[in-house]
């Protein structure tokens, strides 16, 4: 591995690092856009059409992401490690919306698809923390409006979050590591690329198995999040 010293880093990770806390994928063969429809679901149209069943998906993954069985795994807790003792930036940028990141110590994650422990209201924009069923009858905290409310997580069709703020990170960091992601979901899959772009990056995969944009990468180390990124953490630190 390519490494001069201590570098900002940019780590993107995606639902591979989860999966293996017992959250379902999205895209393997026996994910969640296997069973239900995205359309239905996962878009403004859809939720226009249905906004009943829409809520009825969310409450689901959302009773499934707060189980006490479902705790972050030793991926998560490299990666906070590496935040705690990197000397540079270590910004995290995830396409996950649960909050294993957080549970699993890492601070100042930028969730640029969401957070389904989050609501927010379509007529103020209020963004409020929700751990319950939202539903039709549903009052926004900030405005008191009820029927409003929405999962505060974007649907295909709507700009990615903090889109801004990770490509300057890009621009200026010296190695970009990608965890646990297919490779084609944009702009996320576009990310090595532009790390590359910039001059100055090393890249590196480390995923279940070669993404499709493995090609892209400086560097690829293939097997369990659980094992290959405490091991790259392990590595870097103690260089």
């Amino acid at each position: 591995m390519r490494q001069d010293g201590p570098t900002p880093i940019v780590i993107l990770t995606g639902a591979g690092i989860s999966k293996e806390s017992g959250l379902d994928t999205f895209r393997d063969a026996d994910g969640i856009w296997a069973k239900v429809d995205l359309e239905d679901v996962a878009t403004p149209q859809g939720f226009r059409r249905d906004p009943a069943r829409v809520h009825a998906f969310y409450n689901h993954r959302r009773a499934g992401l707060t189980d006490p069985v479902i705790v972050p795994n030793a991926a998560h807790a490299a990666i906070a490690r590496l935040q705690a003792e990197w000397p540079e930036e270590v910004m995290l940028v995830t396409q996950n919306i649960d909050d294993l990141h957080e549970r699993g110590g890492s601070r100042d994650v930028l969730h640029m698809h969401g957070e389904l422990l989050k609501a927010r209201c379509g007529q103020c924009a209020g963004v409020s923390v929700w751990r319950d069923d939202l539903d039709l009858d549903s009052a926004c905290p900030h405005c008191g409006t009820a029927g409003g409310m929405r999962p505060h997580v974007v649907w295909f069709g709507e700009t990615p979050f903090y889109m801004a703020e990770v490509e300057a990170a890009l621009q200026r960091c010296g190695l970009f590591i990608s965890i646990g992601t297919s490779g084609n979901v944009y702009p996320a899959a576009g990310f090595v690329a532009q790390a590359r772009m910039a001059g100055r990056a090393h890249t590196v995969e480390l995923n279940l198995e070669p993404s499709e944009g493995a090609s892209l990468f400086h560097e690829c180390r293939h097997g369990p999040a659980t094992e290959v990124v405490p091991a790259f953490v392990e590595e870097l630190l103690g260089r």
